[in-house]
């Protein structure tokens, strides 16, 4: 963190301080983020006839999370990390807004702005992942990633349960719950401020220690086979996560299940997304990213196994639980993965590539989640994602084999 005097090895009070505070940031954003899953679906459908469109919103958000990754990590990387968080916390309120008017106005186009602007504050809540690397000595790579990532326990809590408390307390429904996503935004903009981030990196100055190399083009680095992998394991394992999610509601509700079903159904797929967190970086650091990888990929099947086993409410608990655990198992070592692969001066554009790769495949995927579970069905959104857990499988396969030799970043 400094460049003149030694590392910490260890982490110290402050690192820790700065991890927890992070993890704060991550539990209440991410909160933020679960409502937008529990409740658009569900609150379009109540005045807009098109119910293929219902996951646009959330779709239009991911959207936002593609377009604004390089925007987000570049402004960062030129920043800092507190300016380009607050910038984030303040398009959530934004978006809060947006899309609480366009519901009470029965403007579907407005929701679908909110959307879109949201996406921006969802861009910059995924690079705390890589800001937990920067609080720390490079030992606890894996280790802090999964910490912070952990906040999405609370997340899983708080989302749904305020969708579940709030969704009829005003009229039209869910109404209460967006007005709830701007004061969760408002909070993690104050909890920023007491969050110690390191200066961004300057061009290195002779004499002042080791030179440090140029930024390599993004080309070179996207050509990495680390890279590769993990940049595509992450698109799947997104991409199938969002699909089920983002559909599981619409499918729980045509299959005459109550609203408060699908809440807890999406409250137990986000405990499995962020409870391994507490365990998933020792594994990481004991076994390797490929293995734990690859265990995501085996838990992720069972998910789509489930799923296409049956219709019943334990069927959507248990297939949506295990999509969860697959995915953070996927996620958390891919992300690990990727933080090899940069040098200081090269991570703005490489998180930024890495981020807008993954969020395409996951606007991709909410938008046909909709769709396809209005004219296809559940079973069919399903077998589809088999197809994409075979790119990952194929990717790891390729990588293990390979069996690079790791350069420090």
């Amino acid at each position: 963190m400094n460049g003149n005097a030694e590392t910490p090895q260890r982490l110290t009070g402050r690192m820790r301080r700065n991890l927890l505070l992070l993890a704060c940031c991550q539990a209440i954003g991410q909160a933020g983020n679960t409502m937008m899953a529990s409740a658009t679906a569900l609150s379009v459908i109540s005045f807009y006839a098109n119910r293929d469109l219902a996951t646009l919103p959330v779709t239009l958000q991911h959207l936002g999370v593609m377009l604004s990754a390089f925007p987000a990590g570049l402004l960062m990387q030129r920043f800092g990390r507190r300016a380009g968080f607050r910038l984030g916390s303040i398009c959530g309120m934004v978006g809060a807004v947006t899309i609480s008017l366009g519901l009470y106005h029965a403007m579907f186009p407005l929701m679908c702005l909110g959307g879109l602007i949201l996406g921006y504050a969802v861009a910059s809540l995924q690079m705390y992942r890589f800001a937990a690397v920067e609080l720390a000595p490079p030992a606890y790579r894996a280790k802090t990633i999964s910490w912070v990532t952990a906040g999405g326990v609370a997340a899983g809590i708080l989302g749904p349960s305020i969708a579940r408390l709030t969704h009829d307390q005003m009229v039209p429904l869910y109404l209460a719950t967006y007005a709830s996503m701007f004061v969760l935004h408002l909070v993690v903009f104050v909890l920023i401020s007491f969050i110690e981030f390191p200066a961004p990196p300057k061009p290195a100055a002779a004499g002042l220690g080791r030179a440090e190399a140029p930024p390599r083009p993004l080309r070179e680095i996207a050509a990495q086979p680390r890279f590769i992998v993990a940049v595509t394991a992450a698109m799947m394992a997104y991409g199938v996560m969002s699909f089920l999610m983002s559909a599981s509601p619409l499918a729980i509700v045509a299959c005459g299940m109550p609203h408060a079903e699908a809440h807890w159904v999406i409250f137990l797929h986000v405990m499995g997304m962020f409870i391994p967190s507490f365990f998933t970086g020792a594994l990481i650091t004991r076994y390797g990213e490929t293995r734990i990888m690859a265990a995501g990929l085996a838990i992720l099947l069972a998910g789509v196994g489930l799923g296409l086993a049956g219709l019943s409410a334990w069927h959507f608990r248990l297939g949506l639980t295990l999509n969860g655990v697959g995915w953070n198992f996927l996620f958390v070592g891919a992300t690990a993965l990727v933080t090899t692969c940069y040098r200081p001066n090269e991570r703005g554009k490489t998180q930024s590539l890495n981020d807008f790769l993954i969020f395409g495949t996951t606007a991709t995927a909410s938008f046909l989640a909709g769709l396809l579970q209005e004219h296809l069905g559940w079973f069919v959104l399903n077998w589809f994602s088999l197809g994409l857990l075979a790119v990952v499988g194929a990717a790891i396969f390729w990588l293990a084999f390979r069996q690079p030799r790791r350069v420090a970043a």
